[in-house]
């Protein structure tokens, strides 16, 4: 399978199949402005400051999380934007607002995905963390594939009348996969679904293939698809466990089944994951 497989498959069921009834909220207009000017040579900053600033509640976060115990030190209270920019840095400035955009994007009042985007949120910082430790996963795209793994899931539960039951059945079915179960109640999954997203925004090609393929663990010995993906599959597999671990959880279906062989493909250890998980919490003491 490639990039250019995933992109038909789902145009076609976009088209003519499961998809068609699927209400896709447009991509937040201050979101496609950050993401112009982050992917100039020569980042805007200006811009970016302005796009912050363009929304108080955005704005709030920011100097939030500049001013939280981690970030502030010794230092003054951080009192304007571009002081908690300067604060946190640019990268870390334009993840915090991306995931501030989608979450008011995409909301989810739902008892069935509980803290949904505090665990999206958790799984971006988690892929951020793996980007130095993983050859070959990019910088630029992890931390989004970390905040969109999952995205189907409330834009089906907003879109699909019994949705919610899906969620809770195949939370408990141990005989078939998670996506098995939401084939057969709905002819589509959140994988699925969540690559249509990633489409319709204009998010970048490998993230849309990665989001699609995230369960499909057949990606490590495709030789057709471009490597980039099948090691954004094989490290949001690593950020789940770690966010499992970092919780109290047990491994899921997933892990037990794969983790060793993604272990094995990405030449890491389980003392890795481990340890990654400690600086993980470290992390997230930020905010």
């Amino acid at each position: 399978m490639q990039i250019a497989t995933v992109q038909t498959e789902i145009a076609q069921s976009r088209e003519r199949g499961p998809l068609r009834e699927i209400k896709i909220p447009p991509c937040p207009e201050l979101l496609t402005r950050l993401r112009a000017a982050m992917a100039l040579q020569e980042p805007d900053l200006s811009e970016v400051q302005a796009i912050a600033s363009a929304d108080v509640a955005m704005s709030a976060t920011l100097l939030r999380v500049a001013n939280s115990p981690v970030h502030l030190g010794d230092g003054a209270p951080c009192v304007s934007v571009g002081q908690a920019m300067t604060r946190l840095g640019l990268d870390a400035t334009a993840e915090l607002m991306t995931g501030f955009l989608v979450r008011n994007s995409i909301p989810v009042n739902s008892p069935h995905l509980q803290r949904f985007w505090e665990r999206s949120s958790r799984r971006a910082m988690a892929m951020r963390l793996l980007v130095p430790k993983i050859p070959g996963l990019d910088p630029d795209i992890a931390p989004l594939f970390g905040l969109f793994c999952h995205v189907g899931m409330p834009v089906l539960l907003q879109s699909v009348r019994g949705y919610g039951a899906t969620l809770v059945e195949a939370g408990a079915r141990i005989d078939r996969p998670y996506v098995a179960t939401e084939n057969a109640n709905h002819k589509t999954d959140h994988a699925v679904v969540g690559a249509l997203v990633a489409r319709v925004w204009g998010l970048p090609q490998p993230l849309m293939a990665a989001v699609r393929l995230h369960h499909d663990f057949t990606v490590l010995s495709d030789s057709q698809l471009e490597p980039g993906v099948a090691i954004l599959v094989a490290a949001g597999l690593v950020a789940d466990q770690m966010m499992r671990r970092a919780e109290g959880l047990k491994p899921d279906a997933d892990w037990t089944q794969q983790g060793e062989r993604v272990l094995d493909w990405l030449q890491i250890s389980l003392t890795d994951v481990e340890e990654w998980t400690d600086q993980l919490a470290g992390i997230e003491e930020a905010y």
